[in-house]
């Protein structure tokens, strides 16, 4: 079965907000570029995090039967050239991960790399995918009935 891109976009975002990625948009670039069909553009709060939106946008892809081409930005720490030098990343830090989803690019920025690039900004002509994914269900604390 073969799966339209924008089909696929919906893929990807869902499985990234399912591992609660933040601000999660897809820009539509159909009528705007050749590199892609559509950017996922996400923001995760650590580098396990961004790890387990990968992982979970590989194994959604692979149920349906697609791959993720190699992944950038989680192999070694970046140091980041607009935050104060002098000061190693920690583990926890990343900066941007970038997948290759062949029609589709999934972005996934920490806060400040997200604010600093504005890719979102930069592709403003895009139209964007409306996702209507579900809200994840809130964690609530305590035993049952209190």
């Amino acid at each position: 079965m073969v799966i339209d891109s924008s089909r696929k976009a919906l893929i990807v975002a869902g499985a990234a907000q399912e591992k609660l990625a933040d601000d999660v948009l897809a820009l539509d670039l159909r009528q705007l570029s050749s590199v892609a069909d559509f950017f996922i553009i996400a923001t995760a709060a650590s580098r396990p995090q961004a790890r387990a939106i990968v992982e979970a946008v590989e194994h959604a892809l692979h149920r349906h039967h697609m791959r993720a081409r190699p992944v950038e930005g989680l192999q070694s720490r970046v140091t980041q050239p607009h935050r104060r030098l002098g000061r190693p990343p920690s583990a926890e830090e990343f900066s941007w991960v970038v997948v290759d989803c062949g029609d589709i690019v999934l972005h996934v920025f920490d806060p400040p790399t997200r604010t600093f690039y504005q890719l979102e900004r930069l592709w403003g002509d895009a139209p964007r995918l409306p996702l209507d994914l579900p809200t994840p269900a809130p964690v609530l604390s305590g035993r049952p009935g209190q």
